[in-house]
């Protein structure tokens, strides 16, 4: 030793010295690490809970809640506990029973079982999106949308049953675990699904539950496999709404129509459980036959009666009056009133019927083709007029129709209010009677003989004849002769002085004498002249009266209808109009 290590002092502070005890606590507290497990030994049992010794110098407390068999628990029972901190607030350490079993249960369900795996469960109690399920002392998530295939109104109905769940995720770092219950159904369904689709036939009958109702159908459960039961396979008869006949969770037996292996579909069909009633519709209902029904639907253009159940005719709008029109079936008909109609035709194919109301009485128009036969005459009142014609009742609402051109022989009518007002009585022949068409013409003028049928014997060209203006056109005057016969005289005929206006010389009424100097029967025209009246005339000078005639009018040309519309403008003009 030195001289100067011999000449040094140590001093020690033996204020700050740590005390025997301190050293003690300081090695025994090295022994334990918080976060982990260790094993205790309960040596005090209180009413509250219990007094655990881990081994350190003051004992540690657990709750009698955190025991899930209190009642059974002795002093001296060993526990595994976790050691949430050394020493708490009163000096003690600080345990927990519960966390270390979940610790425990989360190893061992971490480690046993993984993400797909299948694990049995209870579920607890719901919480907000779903329900909490214990997984063997690990709390699970089990989303809402997965607890079963359908959607569930009521969770509750749930709680305390347990089940084989699908785990889904685990999440360490959040120790979280998130299960299903649907996949497993879903899964176990498909293999049922084909299992029973491999089962099922054709015409098979089968047993199912109404599981949804839609516009167009339902859908019937089969035990695993859902079929279509369209409105159209419901019923023979006519259904408004698949409600009409079902309703949700009712039990049926349906007929398989369809199978679709690839898109596991499956037709069903409910009215082919019983014979098709149109298989017998034409013996049942021949052609001709009268049939009693029920009006079960009303569209405008007719009314669908039913026969039977699945059996409908149409009457149709034009087969339920033979005089009257009907535009509307509701005009006739109402929905549920009982009917008799006639069957008219039944095509099975189309599975249409076509039925008759009117039919129950005799065709009027035959009756009539009866009473009346052609050349027959009758009297009737003028109900309707149209630009070609006047429409005359004859009787029971039949009425026929009389054509301007069957109205005068010697006229030209071109409308029928010329000669006929709505309401007048007229005398007319009957012409024509066609029941089918529903058409019967009749004739006014053939109520008297043709007077152009012996024109030649009645006029000749060089005669004088008398008549009374009854029209004035601007380029003549038409002078109503004898038998009714009309004959022109042209404004080249009036004088031998040039004449401005028809007007001026004639007036309508006055009674003239004029000579015949043009008889066309091909063109119905007797052509007259005043001026030849008024002196001798001899042939050349007829012939010349005839060409100026012929070349002032064209041939074929309308001269009334001409003549009305010229005379019409040309007056109105005249007159400042």
């Amino acid at each position: 030793m030195t001289k100067e290590q011999q000449n040094t002092v140590s001093y020690v502070d033996l204020d700050n010295m740590p005390s025997m005890n301190e050293l003690l606590l300081e090695e025994t507290k090295s022994e334990f690490v918080e976060g982990t497990i260790i094993t205790g030994k309960i040596v005090e049992k209180r009413n509250d809970g219990a007094l655990v010794d881990i081994g350190y110098k003051a004992e540690g407390f657990v709750p009698s809640a955190e025991f899930t068999n209190w009642a059974e628990i002795s002093v001296g029972d060993k526990i595994d506990v976790f050691l949430d901190e050394i020493e708490n607030d009163r000096n003690m350490p600080g345990i927990s029973l519960q966390k270390a079993t979940s610790i425990r249960a989360w190893n061992r369900i971490t480690s046993e079982y993984g993400e797909d795996s299948i694990i049995k469960g209870v579920m607890k109690h719901r919480v907000k999106g779903g329900i909490i399920v214990e997984l063997g002392g690990v709390e699970a998530f089990l989303p809402g949308s997965q607890i079963d295939i359908a959607p569930v109104r009521n969770m509750d109905e749930f709680i305390g049953q347990e089940y084989d769940f699908k785990i889904l995720k685990i999440n360490q770092e959040r120790r979280n675990i998130v299960v299903s219950r649907r996949e497993l159904l879903e899964e176990s369904r498909k293999d049922k699904r084909a299992t029973l689709l491999k089962d099922m036939e054709v015409n098979q009958v089968r047993p199912g539950l109404v599981k949804n109702i839609t516009d167009f159908g339902a859908f019937i459960d089969l035990g695993g496999v859902d079929g279509l039961l369209h409105i159209t396979d419901m019923s023979w008869g006519r259904i408004s709404h698949p409600s009409e006949m079902l309703e949700i969770g009712q039990e049926i037996e349906v007929m398989i129509l369809d199978i679709d292996y690839d898109k596991e579909r499956v037709s069903l069909g409910l009215k082919q459980k019983s014979a098709n009633p149109w298989a017998e519709v034409a013996s049942k209902y021949p052609v001709n036959s009268t049939i009693k029904g029920r009006v079960v639907n009303i569209m405008p253009y007719g009314a669908f009666v039913e026969l039977e159940d699945g059996v409908e005719g149409l009457i149709h709008v034009s087969e339920m009056s033979w005089t009257k029109r009907i535009t509307k079936a509701g005009e006739v008909l109402s929905v549920g009133e009982e009917v008799e109609a006639v069957v008219l035709d039944i095509d099975k194919d189309s599975k249409k019927i076509s039925l008759g109301l009117r039919q129950k009485e005799r065709n009027p128009w035959e009756v009539l083709a009866e009473s009346y036969p052609v050349g027959s005459k009758i009297t009737g009142k003028v109900r309707n007029m149209t630009s070609y014609g006047a429409f005359v009742e004859i009787e029971n609402d039949i009425d026929g129709m009389i054509h301007v051109s069957d109205m005068s022989w010697t006229r030209k009518i071109n409308n029928p209010n010329e000669v006929l007002k709505p309401g007048q009585e007229v005398d007319a022949i009957i012409l024509d009677i066609d029941p089918d068409q529903q058409r019967i013409s009749l004739g006014m003028k053939q109520m008297e003989n043709d007077p152009w049928a012996n024109i030649e014997t009645l006029y000749k060209i060089g005669d004088l004849v008398k008549g009374k203006v009854t029209k004035i056109t601007a380029f003549g005057a038409f002078i109503e002769l004898s038998h009714k016969i009309d004959g022109l005289i042209h404004i080249s005929q009036l004088s031998k002085d040039h004449i401005e206006k028809v007007k001026d010389v004639l007036g309508l009424g006055d009674e003239i004498e004029a000579r015949v100097i043009k008889i066309d029967q091909e063109e119905r025209r007797i052509g007259l002249s005043i001026k030849a009246a008024q002196e001798d005339y001899n042939e050349e000078a007829l012939k010349q009266a005839e060409k100026e005639l012929t070349a002032a009018l064209r041939p074929g040309e309308d001269m009334v209808a001409m003549g009305d519309i010229l005379s019409e403008s040309l007056d109105g003009i005249g007159e400042g109009k």
